[in-house]
């Protein structure tokens, strides 16, 4: 029973958005974030997007279903782009009930292999004016979003939007 509310969140989620996050607009980045010790990123923290790196920004959360499949697809497409950083950013709150342990686990066991980090403030969010999850940007080199997608985006779209880019 719980699967079907987590996933039935999820879709409310992809289709209304994400209510009381208000769009502050991209003069805003980069903004640092805590990152996580997991699979493919340490402990610490970064500025997202990337400055003066091509960036792809996945903005996702572990009770998100379709966020599992973002994070496939972003797996399977990054080996393609060695030159592009890729950053996943989850808003969730640690707590006593979601510990950073807990998001580094569920980043392992989904696939995760390059920097994972906390944006509770969802500062994030509200730069990109992400209206759902999960929500994907490609920055340029120059800090400027050339792609930004709410819901999932599938391989065939982030690689031709990745090609225009890089």
């Amino acid at each position: 029973m719980t699967g079907l509310g987590l996933t039935g969140g999820s879709l409310w989620v992809a289709r209304n958005g994400l209510s009381g996050i208000q769009s502050r607009g991209t003069d805003q980045l980069p903004i640092r974030v805590e990152t996580l010790a997991a699979e493919g990123s340490l402990a610490g923290e970064t500025p997202v997007p990337t400055p003066g790196t091509v960036t792809v920004v996945d903005l996702f959360a572990t009770w998100c279903a379709p966020c599992d499949d973002q994070l496939e697809i972003l797996d399977a497409i990054r080996p393609e782009y060695p030159a592009v950083s890729f950053v996943s950013v989850t808003n969730e709150r640690p707590s006593e009930t979601l510990t950073r342990a807990d998001i580094s686990e569920w980043w392992n066991r989904n696939g995760g292999a390059w920097t994972v980090g906390l944006d509770p403030g969802s500062e994030l969010l509200a730069a990109f004016g992400a209206d759902g999850l999960p929500y994907i940007a490609i920055v340029d080199e120059s800090g400027t979003v050339q792609f930004g997608h709410s819901g999932l985006a599938d391989e065939e779209t982030l690689r031709a939007e990745l090609d225009a880019v890089v």
